[in-house]
């Protein structure tokens, strides 16, 4: 039988399965980059007054790894699905190159709790949060490499050749899981000529462990084309942005990422964006501090925790207090616990309402909104390092505006399609839509809060 004729896209996936020598090259060398990127500001003295990102390698190094680097992974992900994991990720080359040489045991059942990404994401976003991990490079070569160990620590003790890191346990697995279900390229599965293709197979190490003939989306799939062409079955191929949402099936794993959308990225990552410039934090603050200084109980208001815990650089004058840590985890909890259970509740009677649909398929339509907000907020790191320089681009307002208001109306409308779903009257679908509105609002007013209101 003779082979199907590849597009221009699958033949690009076919490229990176022959190519796995330049693929690990790259690999290694974002290894080396990132390493330098962490590693070396951490010996090297704090920027002086007025430094800047082109005469100071500390303050190059910061703006490379989080003005650029960050937010580029992000765009990536949206743009391409998650071959930033499978082709670039220093983690992940590091914890499969530890699994290739590791114990190789069997993957216990604790490991593969599909709640870790969430609790990994919201316990690194606050702690980085209380240590300043933008601003400085201790805190981040503490989180990063930590993070970095223990990725090589799984991969040295479980599994074969594989990325059980990436699958179950990186902080930020679940991001992309669902930042990926937006993007306009995947890796397709024809199950017609899966079935009939003829003679024993090639062996494809899937190494995020992904089951490559019942694969639907592109959350799981790390995009490192090592199953391209296998059967004659699986190409790369362009779709619909909206289409993994909108053909989405409820599974245990999407419950998961469905409180990681909610309460993570649309609460924990948004009031950590938010706290530093929020009106209300700062009055929370200094109504804390006075009563505490009324009542001669200055415990709270001392700045001796060490950096490791809590911000403490004396000699710029940026030191947190142990009043400033405790306000810093109140107010983004309080900012998640309030707009997660408000954005649930409102889920759940609008799938209730329609029919058809379950809350947590119908939050998939909040993706591009979680998306363009982690956008927008690590940006502001690239842009206050920018206006430190004496230079900001222009039309950043419209852009940023431009970029909100999309992913709102693209939001808006996949909420509508999901609500459809059930086929409801028209009078309950604009019942049950505005009821999904609800977190998506909430949302887009924080953000413009921070950018326009205060």
């Amino acid at each position: 039988m003779a082979r199907p004729r590849r597009t221009r896209l699958a033949r690009i996936g076919d490229a990176l399965r022959r190519h796995r020598r330049w693929v690990l090259a790259v690999q290694w060398f974002v290894v080396v980059f990132y390493a330098a990127l962490v590693v070396v500001p951490v010996f090297l003295p704090l920027p002086p007054t007025g430094a800047s990102i082109v005469s100071n390698l500390t303050l190059a190094a910061q703006f490379a790894f989080w003005g650029l680097w960050w937010p580029g992974v992000i765009l990536s992900t949206v743009l391409f699905g998650r071959v930033w994991c499978g082709v670039f990720c220093p983690e992940g080359a590091v914890t499969e190159f530890a699994s290739r040489h590791g114990l190789g045991r069997t993957i216990p059942r604790w490991v593969r709790w599909s709640g870790w990404p969430v609790v990994a994401f919201v316990c690194t976003t606050v702690y980085g949060q209380l240590v300043s991990v933008y601003q400085y490079a201790a805190p981040a070569l503490l989180i990063l490499g930590g993070s970095t160990l223990l990725a090589a620590g799984v991969g040295f003790v479980w599994g074969r050749e594989k990325r059980v890191w990436c699958r179950y346990l990186c902080p930020v697995s679940g991001v992309f899981a669902l930042l990926a279900k937006i993007a306009p390229f995947h890796y397709r599965v024809d199950e017609a000529a899966w079935k009939t293709y003829p003679g024993p197979p090639p062996r494809v190490d899937c190494a995020p462990l992904v089951d490559l003939r019942h694969m639907t989306g592109a959350s799981d799939c790390h995009a490192c084309g090592r199953c391209s062409g296998h059967r004659d079955a699986i190409e790369l191929a362009a779709r619909s942005p909206s289409q993994e949402v909108l053909a989405a099936k409820p599974s245990r794993r999407d419950f998961a990422l469905a409180l990681l959308l909610v309460f993570g990225t649309l609460g924990v990552a948004v009031g950590a964006f938010q706290w530093s410039v929020s009106p209300w934090f700062t009055t929370a603050r200094q109504a804390a501090a006075t009563w505490l200084i009324e009542r001669d109980a200055f415990l709270l208001l001392q700045d001796n925790a060490p950096w490791w815990l809590l911000t403490h650089y004396p000699e710029v004058n940026d030191a947190f207090t142990w009043l400033d840590g405790l306000l810093v985890c109140g107010y983004i909890g309080v900012y998640a616990l309030v707009t997660g259970v408000l954005g649930w509740a409102a889920l759940r009677a609008s799938a209730r309402l329609a029919g058809g649909i379950d809350w947590a398929s119908l939050a998939m339509g909040l993706v591009p909104i979680a998306g363009a907000g982690l956008f927008l907020g690590l940006s502001m790191t690239t842009l206050t390092q920018l206006r430190a320089e004496g230079w900001v681009p222009p039309g950043v307002g419209s852009a940023r505006a431009l970029l909100l208001g999309g992913a709102a109306l693209w939001s808006l409308w996949l909420g509508w399609r999901l609500v459809a779903r059930g086929s409801p009257p028209t009078a309950t679908r604009l019942a049950a839509t505005a009821l999904y509105t609800l977190p998506l609002a909430l949302a887009t007013a924080s953000w413009t809060m921070i950018f326009w209101g205060w």
